[in-house]
Order: structure tokens, then sequence, then C-alpha cells
């Protein structure tokens, strides 16, 4: 029998923590609503600072040039346009496109309820996005008046791509003057901004007449091919004065998302959560092993006195919770992928499964087992065989 026991082909583990099937239920379906928590509050925290970058990521631009007093996409400052001519200068530059981005006021032309929407402004015959249907699409922003609406945008800015795709004619309100949709774009809503809307800079600057004709907000650089980026970013930055500031297309991504995960409570909030997730978890599992260990210390008790050593018999506590560990993770990742579907569907906020969180949920519910059956284990150290019969 210590041979099998030692060769692990008899199941103790398994033997030991089927043997009460309620108690294995109740101790997976904690297990698993604390990966779900984790899960869910992870996802979150990811998916809001990756919606905080939805049209950063589609720029088609290598740097971009920003005012140093720009803190997010929602408190962007402007800085002088010449200072985007000015980086032609260098030889690795191709191309340039000045864009003003501002929050303006969008009436519901059903319900004439105003909410804020993102304008871009640029020039039309200039590379803005990573689209190259919209070229075709920006032909009709050099009419005075005219807006591409984001379809992507939440349901409160009006039924707007439904009407246009019905051959209606949409026209409502921003800023407080008449615009005409004509054509529609895919960016998708953003954690600052709950739709969207390109213009030409020409229309931008009527709608908002309080900005200077010679002032941006973002300047896209796009580079010949064989540049590096950094190099670049790094000498360009050097030649202009110090009321721009140089970002590699990654470093304004970084930039946009560090905002939200340092100087709002958005990453603490998230994180409590997931921490507070696990700290349930271990209270479970150290429960349930615990009740575990003191229901068999009898025959725990039993096999030391026979001989077996005590390592042998922390094994089996230690596989109890590596078992544990996997049967409630399977749960909570079906669960959780069902949940992040549903928060896409509602929201629109790109909140999607990774390997990365996968693994990391996955570590935290062993460590989480493991912690546990190592504290249980501490009952069957002290265990004497003498005192308990």
């Amino acid at each position: 029998m210590r041979h099998l026991l030692q060769g692990r082909r008899i199941p103790l583990a398994w033997l030991l923590l089927t043997r009460q099937p309620i108690r294995l239920l109740v101790a997976l379906a904690g297990i698993s609503f604390a990966g779900i928590l984790m899960f869910m509050q992870l996802g979150f925290r990811e998916g809001l600072f990756d919606a905080s970058v939805t049209v950063h990521r589609m720029f088609d631009t290598d740097l971009v040039l920003i005012s140093p007093r720009s803190m997010s996409s929602i408190s962007m400052s402007g800085f002088p346009r010449r200072r985007l001519v000015q980086t032609m200068a260098h030889p690795a530059v191709s191309g340039t496109t000045p864009v003003n981005w501002n929050f303006l006021l969008w009436r519901n032309p059903q319900t004439l309820v105003t909410r804020s929407i993102l304008a871009l402004g640029f020039e039309p015959t200039d590379s803005i996005l990573n689209d190259p249907q919209l070229s075709y699409k920006t032909e009709s922003l050099t009419k005075p008046g005219r807006v591409l609406f984001d379809k992507l945008s939440r349901k409160e800015f009006g039924p707007i791509s439904e009407w246009y795709e019905q051959g209606k004619i949409v026209e409502t309100e921003v800023a407080g003057k008449r615009v005409r949709v004509s054509g529609l774009v895919s960016l998708g809503p953003s954690f600052g901004a709950d739709g969207n809307l390109l213009t030409s800079r020409e229309t931008f600057l009527k709608l908002l007449p309080s900005t200077p004709t010679g002032s941006i907000e973002i300047g896209l650089i796009r580079l010949k091919s064989g540049y590096n980026k950094q190099s670049v970013a790094d000498a360009i930055s050097s030649s202009l004065p110090k009321d721009v500031r140089v970002l590699t297309r990654e470093e304004f991504i970084d930039f946009e998302k560090n905002y939200w995960r340092t100087s709002t409570s958005i990453g603490f909030i998230f994180t409590l959560g997931a921490v507070m997730g696990f700290v349930v978890g271990c209270v479970i599992v150290y429960q349930i092993l615990y009740s575990d260990v003191s229901d068999h210390l009898p025959e725990y008790a039993t096999l030391m006195a026979m001989g077996y050593r005590l390592k042998t018999l922390l094994g089996v506590v230690a596989r109890e919770g590596v078992l544990l560990a996997v049967m409630g993770y399977l749960p909570a990742y079906m669960a959780a992928q069902g949940l992040y579907a549903l928060v896409r569907s509602s929201t629109r906020l790109p909140v999607a499964m990774d390997l990365d969180r996968s693994l990391l949920v996955f570590s935290l519910i062993l460590l989480m087992c493991m912690g546990s059956a190592l504290l249980a284990m501490r009952r069957l150290v002290d265990a004497d065989p003498a005192e308990i019969f």
C-alpha cells in the first residue's frame, strides 16, 4: 500500500476531495466566483485603457506632435501649426497632417438632446487614419458644413447611421451650428468620448470660432521608410522650441493610457477589486482544505504511525490545492468569456480575453490555492498520532 501511495497510483488527493461532493461543489463555486471577479476587474481595467486609445491606434502616422501642456485626450492644448511645418525640414519626413481636436455639443436630431462628441478637424486631402476607404469619403468634406459620423458611436447620439443608410438626408446641430452628415466611418467610442465625427479644418473652425486659425492640437508626421522613429523624434525635438513635444506613435498611445492609469482612480479601483477577489478565494479555499485536513486527521495520523513520511502526506494536501485550482479555473474562464461578450455588445468597450490575462488569473488562482494549502498543512504538521488516539 505504501508503495502504491508513494507511486501515486492511488489518487488519494482526488478521493479526499470527492468524498464529500457538496463541499467540493461549494469550494469550486467559491474559487470560480473569485476567478470571475478577477477576470472582470482586470478585463474592465485593460478594456477601459484600450478604449481610451481607440482613435490613437487608427492614426496614419509615425510621430505625433502635441503641446507639453496637453494632459490627455480630454484636455488637449493647442500649439502653433508652424511647428508642424518646420518638421518638414528633416529629410526623413515624408508628410504631415495638422489636426484640430476638441469636444463639441451634438444635438440628437430625434430627441433634440445635446451630448458631447469628439470632433477631429483636418485637411480632407491629407491622410489621417489607416483606412483605405476613407479617402473616398473625405472628398465630401471639402463642402462647408459636412461631417463624417462614427457609426459605432453610442445610440444616445440618435439613429444617424440607420437614417443615412436608408438614404435620408441627416442634418443636425453641432455647437449650435447646422451640419449635414455626408458619410459614415467606424472608429468606436473611447473612455473619454462616447462618439466621434470627422470634418474639415474649415468647418471645425466655424463650429469652434474661438480656436485660433494658426493653432492645432495634434500634428501627425509620416516618415520615409528606412528611418528609425525614435532617432528622428529625438532629432526633431532638439531642433524645435520647447512649446511642442515629439512622440512616437507608441509613446502617444502610452501617453494617453498613463493618464488614465496614474492620474485617475480607475486603475486603483479595478486593481483593488481583483485583489479583493483573490482574498475572498484564499479564505474559501483555506476553509475547505483546513476542514478536510481536520476531518481526516485520524487517517493522516494512522499513515504517519505506519511510517509514511510527513512530506508525502503534505504532497497530498498540495495536490488537492492544484486540483481545486484547475477545476475552479475552467468554469471561471468560460463564464468570463461570456461576460466579456455581453459587455462588448452592451457598451462597445474592447473587453476581450487575451493570453496574458488568462495566464495571470490562472497563476493567481493557483497561488491562492497553494497558499491556502500551505496554511492548512500546519494542522497536519502539528498532528501527533499519540495525542489523536
